[in-house]
């Protein structure tokens, strides 16, 4: 038996999809663990394109069990129609291959307008959030006023529950001017999906509990990256749940004695959807053709990336966060044609050079990087499946990264394609 936590060590958007997919192929159970329908999982197979935001990557595997964990928060309507895309694309979903905690918090249509009208009014100094109703979910929750979904199995004390949420809602869209919600517009729709939903419902602790107990193997699927973290990301700018490795245990109900190994998926430069400090953004045409050759737009959102050189700072400190072992690099062809290339290996902060990203929103801002220069490689390594078919500039630069971060890279992407990866080390067979 092994258990594997996958997590992004960046912002987010580092190609975990596809990871994800090849590492479940080696998985009896795909695990997420944190989050919503806010964080997108593209996937590329035979040419066919899976887009999955709340799903976890392992239900398009045909003998791959899925789980979403107590730790996530649901949008039912999105749920269905997720569902029902991946129907429309021959992929079989039942009771048999996806399994949903009981104790799974619902996200609300009040949550998504909540969500909605703060960042408005936030103006130019919103945060950047997806407007899905992620973070007025998990308020509730911690609130403790949260609707989850074992409260579908009785429907008086649903109503019961809504109408406390919304009463609660309603309070500080009439001191904002707008427009009160009325619950019941809602409630029958969300419990007649309830109704669909229940059947793939089960205690999550339990299901991992009977894996752990048949020595089979676990994967747990983290989403967002590591500095989207609510604790230890570049807080305001982040999201509303935990997203290093130690969450993994508390979103599914495991302890950490559990996990085998984690890996960190990293990818080759650096990207950051929204707002919120980005020490190495690249503000000019390099970085737009980052952009453009590595096709950097949300899976959820559709907007534009920022893009900038790859921070070894951030990676190296996200490797101390999450006990990370071992990395995974991402979009390397992505690279291909700079003459030059640059990676950020320090910050100089109010003059003095520092080695990690302050706590500090305002530090954060005034960060500036150092930069050390390496030398591009002519051609395209797209499709290239061998360490050694890599041109010598691309192989120094993995080399230079490895050094820099002190953790070992195991596996490189040259393509969005499944196939299209060098596997140095499978986690599945290290432990």
């Amino acid at each position: 038996m092994t258990n594997v936590i996958v997590i992004g060590t960046q912002w987010g958007d580092e190609g975990k999809g596809k990871i994800v997919d090849w590492l479940s192929e080696k998985a009896d159970l795909v695990v997420r663990f944190q989050g919503g329908h806010n964080a997108g999982h593209t996937l590329v197979i035979d040419g066919n394109v899976f887009k999955l935001s709340l799903l976890p990557s392992g239900i398009v595997r045909d003998n791959t069990v899925v789980l979403i964990g107590n730790g996530v928060v649901v949008d039912p309507f999105h749920l269905i129609r997720e569902i029902k895309q991946l129907e429309e694309k021959n992929i079989k979903i039942s009771p048999e291959n996806l399994i949903i905690s009981d104790a799974a918090f619902l996200i609300l249509p009040i949550h998504q307008l909540v969500d909605e009208i703060r960042e408005k009014n936030y103006g130019s100094k919103k945060l950047g959030t997806t407007g899905r109703g992620i973070g007025p979910a998990y308020e509730d929750k911690i609130g403790r006023r949260g609707l989850r979904i074992c409260d579908f199995v009785n429907k008086d004390d649903f109503e019961s529950k809504i109408k406390k949420i919304y009463d609660f809602h309603n309070i500080w869209l009439s001191a904002m001017s707008e427009s009160k919600q009325n619950y019941e517009d809602v409630f029958h729709k969300i419990w007649s999906l309830g109704k669909k939903i229940l059947p793939f419902t089960r205690p999550s602790w339990l299901i991992i509990d009977e894996y752990k107990n048949r020595f089979l193997n676990i994967l747990f699927e983290g989403a967002q990256g590591t500095f989207l973290d609510i604790d230890h990301g570049t807080y305001p700018f982040v999201t509303s749940s935990n997203t290093v490795s130690s969450q993994a245990g508390i979103g599914s109900g495991a302890g950490p004695t559990l996990m085998n190994y984690t890996l960190g998926i990293t990818k080759a430069y650096t990207t950051r959807v929204g707002s919120g400090p980005f020490p190495s953004e690249d503000h000019g045409e390099n970085g737009i053709k980052l952009g453009k050759q590595g096709h950097e737009f949300g899976t959820v959102t559709g907007r534009q990336r920022r893009c900038g050189w790859f921070d070894t700072v951030l990676v190296k400190q996200a490797v101390a966060l999450s006990s990370i072992n071992g990395i995974a690099f991402t979009k390397l062809d992505v690279l291909d044609g700079f003459k030059d290339i640059k990676i950020c290996i320090g910050y100089t902060l109010d003059g003095k050079i520092i080695n990690y990203l302050p706590s500090s929103t305002l530090d954060q801002e005034k960060v500036k990087p150092v930069y050390e220069v390496m030398k591009g490689w002519e051609g395209s390594i797209v499709g290239i499946k061998k360490m050694d078919a890599l041109p010598d500039e691309a192989k120094k630069y993995i080399k230079r990264i490895e050094n820099l971060i002190n953790c070992k890279i195991i596996m490189v992407s040259t393509s969005p394609e499944r196939t299209d990866t060098i596997y140095l080390e499978n986690p599945f067979s290290l432990v």
